[in-house]
């Protein structure tokens, strides 16, 4: 029988293919998943248990050794760029697919967060499975000698196994997955595996200079950064800037005893208190004049996708443990703005070897998280002016006697490198592709978030580039990125693999 309207019964056929194609695809991943669990947990294993920390230069070498074989021994024509001595190389793959109109490049890191091993559960680098989070009742699980398939809710502990050692096993298992139901990616695949983005990437610009020819594409797509807090798949545009700041408070030149001395010697550790209260409030909205002056407003659909975001706010205070939060806004509409974070203060001694005596300096670390379109040089700029506003004489060495005498508000400040925000278009087609095919994968909503709370130097690739740039997180929010027991739960691993397959072999535009 011929329909009447033919052309809505050919789009609606088109789009039963595409659902059926999809549902094809996913069946097709999840049976090779299933067939070979242990393989790619032994494969994040393995990764987990290389010492790719900046500390050790040798271990980011092997690890970057270890993932170009794997790529090669993939099919990819494989090239470590290096930036020179000083640098750990950036690993990078090509995979030309027949008949692909587009090139896509999969960006991750495989440096970790340095380690303080006494404040971990068990070694960093030798991986332990547990049955769930820390302090859940769980326990440690010889995963090696249990069948499959594993628990989803099991989680592997160690330094990196999540951020970004994680999204790179996925990578590679959907690879694997569609190879073996002989599939052909959809685009000219690009790997860009950094080695040092948890050390600011100090050479990354240079490297991608360098390489812009190799390294053209026509969609980065960033692998880094936990999902939304509801588990639902997450796809983000930017990332907010970065810089620190260390600031050193000095007082008198030896520590004093505060009953003969108190009221009359200035103490630091006050002075510093006094000075975090001016510039920043209890809802930690920043009181420096002139710091967001050049903040970019959001856009309406930037609002409109904060709005549809699923409501996160009294999961987390109990997770947490936090009877409030700073300000009134909602967590996602709170990482929209600029932050002054105070990473830490140290000042004279607590508990039993607290001292009766005032100290002779201060020292506050702080994080500046920045958002379009700022710059670490106008954030500098506007706080240098506000302490010399309030009366501040700024070093940058250890003050000599005669500027202690001349001086009575002395600041050493500290600056470290940093890098600006970035927050791309949303409505692109190589966005809006890469939404619809994560809904796919997904089997549902997805969380758009214009951008992402922490700070990646994604800023570089659109730079460079002038590509969109678009980030497609997988693990566990819970995962204790950057601190102790970091860790990556089972099943965001195998959704990962599912998100990479659809991006590898499915994505169009």
């Amino acid at each position: 029988m011929r329909c009447p309207f033919s052309a809505t019964c050919g789009l609606v056929a088109i789009f039963a293919a595409t659902q059926a194609s999809a549902a094809s695809l996913r069946d097709q991943v999840e049976r090779y998943r299933s067939a070979h669990e242990s393989q790619i947990v032994a494969q994040l294993d393995e990764l987990t248990r290389i010492r790719s920390v900046a500390a050790d230069p040798a271990g980011l070498a092997a690890a970057a050794d270890r993932l170009q074989a794997l790529l090669k021994a993939r099919g990819f024509e494989t090239k470590q760029l290096s930036p020179g001595p000083g640098g750990p190389p950036l690993v990078f793959g090509y995979l030309k697919s027949r008949g692909a109109r587009r090139t896509v490049v999969f960006y991750a890191h495989y440096d970790g967060q340095p380690v303080t091993p006494s404040q971990w559960k068990s070694d960093p680098f030798i991986p332990v499975m547990r049955s769930g989070p820390l302090n859940s009742g769980e326990h440690d699980i010889d995963w090696k000698a249990v069948r499959t398939p594993y628990d989803p809710e099991w989680r592997l502990f160690g330094r990196a196994a999540s951020d970004d050692k994680a999204s790179i096993v996925a990578f590679l298992a959907a690879f694997d997955a569609l190879k073996a139901s002989g599939r052909r990616p959809s685009v000219n695949i690009k790997v860009a595996w950094e080695g040092e983005e948890e050390a600011g990437s100090p050479h990354l610009a240079q490297i991608l200079r360098e390489n812009q020819a190799l390294l053209a594409s026509d969609l980065w797509l960033i692998g880094d950064a936990p999902l939304h807090q509801s588990r639902r798949q997450m796809i983000y545009f930017g990332a907010r800037g970065v810089t620190g700041l260390t600031m050193t408070i000095y007082g008198a030149v030896r520590a004093l005893h505060d009953g003969h001395y108190g009221n009359w010697v200035p103490n630091p550790a006050a002075m510093a208190t006094t000075l975090i209260a001016q510039m920043r409030d209890d809802d930690g909205r920043i009181l420096i004049p002139g710091f967001a002056d050049l903040v970019r407003p959001m856009t309406p659909v930037e609002l409109e996708a904060i709005r549809n975001l699923p409501p996160i706010d009294d999961q987390l205070k109990r997770e947490f443990g936090i009877g409030r939060t700073e300000g009134d806004e909602d967590l996602p509409s709170s990482l929209m703005r600029p932050a002054f974070n105070i990473r830490g203060i140290r000042s004279g001694q607590v508990g039993e070897a607290a001292a009766n005596a005032i100290p002779t300096d201060a020292v506050i670390s702080i994080d500046f998280r920045l958002v379009p379109d700022q710059t670490p040089e106008s954030v500098r700029a506007a706080v240098e002016k506000f302490l010399m506003d309030k009366g501040w004489t700024i070093v940058s060495d250890e003050p000599d006697l005669a500027t202690r005498l001349a001086h009575g508000h002395i600041a050493r400040l500290q600056w470290e490198p940093g890098y600006p925000a970035l927050r791309s278009d949303m409505s692109t087609p190589a966005a809006r592709a890469v939404i619809a095919t994560a809904r796919e994968a997904a089997q549902g909503p997805v969380a758009i978030v214009p951008m992402m709370g922490a700070s990646v130097p994604i800023y570089l690739f659109a730079e460079v580039f002038q590509v969109p740039v678009i980030g497609l997180p997988i693990v566990n929010h819970d995962n204790n990125q950057h601190a102790a027991d970091e860790n990556q739960r089972l099943q965001n691993l195998w959704d990962g693999i599912e998100i990479y397959a659809a991006m590898l072999a499915a994505l169009k535009w």
